[in-house]
């Protein structure tokens, strides 16, 4: 038999002798539609759906185009040269409301989109217009840029009347002005991968953006730089497994757009939330090309990232696309079928909008289901991805209308062998009514806890009235999560997001300063629950700017010695600031750029070495990183508990203790009582911690807990040091007292 190779040169031998003159031959004019020779159309598949090439009947090479538009008339398959020229063929099988068809000669690289024709009825939803080119809602590769000229939308969007300017079609072609699907030749069988398969309780959380995180980076060639390549190079790897994170959070990879409002003011939707197509990788971070080349840079990019020992984890946006509401583009989806792909009002001329963007997928429909965990398959299987961060995971899981977390999608998610094994992180909320989910999603999934981090704020600005909700996040959550088997872990705890402050404007602004943005500083959220720590904004002061470093160093090591999954953001660990933005989604400058030139900078090298020092310190004891909630009750005969709390006084922590103002906690961690085995089935032991948090504006004196608590404490981490490298080491009797220096994290080892 022949080889593999010599089977596949036989079928491009035959379809090379497949008369395809019209592809060269075809010509449009403006709306025109002239006679034009077809190639021809072999019926082809009705799956898998999207661009797929392969070997056809006789062994002719060629590509079977399948699309899902279930309320269509008729659908044309059109295909463009380098040149721009368009030909449509016609589409004429159909099955199970699937449009499909073989055509062969079609290679890689070939661009294509869609025509689907349909009745034009916005007051019942119906909004086909096959005058605009549509892309293929499974398209692997995108080539171009989405502009928003009038010819894209598929209504007059420039009528004089506003109020009905969604409900008069626009004829005009908008081929010439969208990007087009590319077919993209699936040949990769990830043998020589080998995912890291980090257990949730060891994971360390980085979210990154590709561009933003190498656009300045010195180690990285300036021609990679932004780029799935550039997040690849060496030089950007190795900060990475400096810090020993386990996982890269990519903000948005799908491909996206950019919306209207912000291209009018000369900006672009730089964090990349307003999906058009989940399949390809967004063409703007390739450096190889944008032909399809961009799909085997980006599976290059997580090979290398698994090769360092980290996991790949995309942030992605299935609640919404880029088509916004009635008055938005027509791109893609609302071409194919509006009504069976977006929620729409009882009057169905508008939308239902539980994303604040305009649109809401109607994941209840099975057609909606099948595209969303289509997309999340592929990127595991064929993508080698590693989970996923839902945003506003909560309109997913609406049934007909409010949040069910007995939902399609979550069922779906549950059973399937492929997903259920991957990681599954919900931001549990979106901004329609019920919409705030935190600790409701299911077993299988991890969730954004934004208590942790309100709580951990408003601690360390000296904003909470006690301690009763700092206890509950600093030690797994069980308030929220100790429900239904569900471990410490589901709570993916985090100070900083993309989305608001970076750490280092957490400690230096109190008000948020967009003005940048455009929106007279009216865009991002005004609840920073900041402090500036006296002076708004950078200052010289030097007491002020040793104040906020060490904020920095309390909010990033009660981070790490918590319990549960750290989240970091990249560049908090070396003090990146936004100058007070807290909404840099517009951003794609060095406002959103990480500063690499900031290592320059003794102190901020220093926070950079104390926030790897805590990583590492996480990785070596199991007790900092449980895998089972703490009981609070007594283990054996001397009376130790697993978690224990302590008043500045040395005694336990009374109920009043927990609802009277203070500013001091001791939280003493036993590594003695770590439940579960290890892998050999041994019991797990570990040391025993006391930590000391201390955000009182004066010094504190405690007394370290007596017997049978410790013998004697070993410093671990001081954060009223500037110097870190000094604070191991000092030892001290328990029973002694010790002066805490205002707002200050010791960590101590018992002994």
């Amino acid at each position: 038999m022949s080889s593999a190779a010599e089977q596949q040169a036989v079928a491009d031998q035959r379809a090379a002798e497949v008369d395809h003159d019209a592809l060269a031959a075809a010509v449009l004019n403006g709306t025109a539609h002239a006679p034009t020779p077809v190639p021809p159309v072999w019926p082809g598949s009705s799956t898998p759906l999207g661009a797929r090439y392969r070997v056809g009947p006789d062994g002719v090479a060629g590509t079977n185009f399948a699309l899902w538009a279930g309320g269509a008339e008729a659908v044309e398959l059109c295909l463009f040269e380098s040149d721009g020229t368009e030909l449509r063929v016609p589409l004429g099988e159909l099955t199970h409301e699937i449009w499909h068809g073989f055509v062969p000669g079609v290679r890689p690289g070939q661009r294509y989109g869609y025509r689907v024709h349909g009745r034009w009825d916005p007051w019942t939803g119906a909004r086909w217009n096959p005058a605009k080119l549509l892309l293929d809602p499974y398209a692997r590769a995108v080539d171009g840029e989405f502009a928003l000229p009038p010819e894209v939308y598929g209504h007059v969007r420039d009528w004089p009347d506003q109020q009905v300017a969604d409900t008069v079609r626009d004829d005009r072609d908008s081929a010439p002005f969208v990007p087009k699907g590319v077919v993209v030749h699936d040949d990769d069988d990830w043998a020589d991968d080998r995912r890291p398969k980090t257990p949730w309780s060891d994971s360390v959380i980085y979210e990154l953006h590709v561009r933003g995180f190498t656009m300045r980076h010195p180690g990285v060639p300036e021609e990679l730089r932004g780029t799935y390549a550039g997040l690849a190079h060496p030089a950007a790897i190795e900060h990475l497994t400096r810090l020993g994170v386990t996982a890269v959070e990519l903000l948005p990879v799908h491909q996206f757009a950019h919306e209207d409002h912000l291209l009018r003011r000369g900006l672009t939707n730089h964090w990349g939330y307003n999906s058009i197509g989940y399949f390809a990788p967004h063409a703007g971070y390739a450096a190889t090309g944008t032909g399809g080349e961009q799909v085997g840079e980006f599976k290059r990019m997580v090979r290398a990232l698994h090769a360092a020992g980290i996991e790949v984890i995309l942030d992605v946006v299935y609640n919404h696309t880029a088509e916004a509401g009635e008055l938005g583009p027509t791109l893609s989806l609302k071409g194919v079928d509006n009504r069976a792909y977006y929620r729409l009002q009882s009057d169905a001329r508008r939308y239902a909008d539980y994303t604040g963007c305009g649109n809401t997928l109607h994941v209840v429909r099975p057609q909606v289901l099948r595209l969303i965990t289509d997309s999340l398959r592929y990127w595991v299987t064929e993508m080698g991805v590693d989970g996923f961060r839902f945003d506003l995971a909560a309109a997913l899981a609406r049934s007909m209308h409010d949040v069910d977390m007995l939902s399609p999608f979550l069922a779906v998610i549950a059973q399937d062998p492929v997903l259920r094994r991957v990681k599954l992180i919900a931001e549990p909320w979106d901004v329609g009514s019920g919409g705030y989910q935190v600790g409701a999603f299911p077993p299988l999934w991890t969730e954004w806890n934004d208590r942790y981090r309100d709580a951990v704020r408003d601690y360390w600005r000296g904003a909470l009235p006690d301690v009763r909700d700092l206890g509950y996040r600093l030690s797994g959550s069980s308030d929220l999560y100790a429900w239904g088997g569900r471990r410490p872990y589901a709570s993916v705890n985090f100070v900083t997001a993309h989305d608001g402050f970076t750490l280092r404007d957490l400690v230096s602004y109190h008000h948020k300063h967009n003005e940048a943005n455009g929106e007279g500083n009216r865009d991002g959220t005004s609840d920073n629950r900041s402090w500036n720590c006296g002076v708004e904004g950078e200052t010289a002061d030097k007491e002020v700017n040793a104040l906020r470093r060490r904020q920095l160093r309390n909010l990033l090591t009660t981070l790490l010695l918590s319990t549960g999954v750290p989240m970091l953001v990249a560049g908090d660990e070396m003090g990146r600031t936004q100058g007070g933005n807290n909404n840099a989604y517009c951003q794609d400058n060095e406002t959103g750029w990480v500063d690499w030139s900031l290592l320059e900078d003794p102190g901020w090298r220093e926070l950079l070495e104390l926030t790897s020092r805590l990583i590492a310190l996480r990785h070596r004891h199991p007790v900092l990183r449980r895998r089972a909630f703490f009981s609070g009750r007594p283990q054996g005969a001397d009376g130790l508990r697993d978690l224990a709390w302590f008043t500045a006084d040395g005694g336990e922590m009374t109920e009043s203790d927990w609802y009277a103002p203070t500013a001091t906690l001791g939280m003493y961690l036993s590594g003695r009582d770590i439940p579960g085995r290890d892998e050999r089935g041994e019991p797990v032991v570990d040391d025993s911690f006391l930590a000391v948090l201390h955000a009182g504006h004066r010094p504190v004196t405690f007394t370290l807990p007596d017997r049978p608590w410790a013998e004697r404490y070993e410093v671990v981490v001081d954060t009223g040091l500037e110097e870190q490298r000094r604070a191991p080491g000092e030892t001290h009797r328990a029973g002694d007292t010790v002066v805490v220096p205002p707002r200050t994290v010791l960590l101590l080892r018992v002994r």
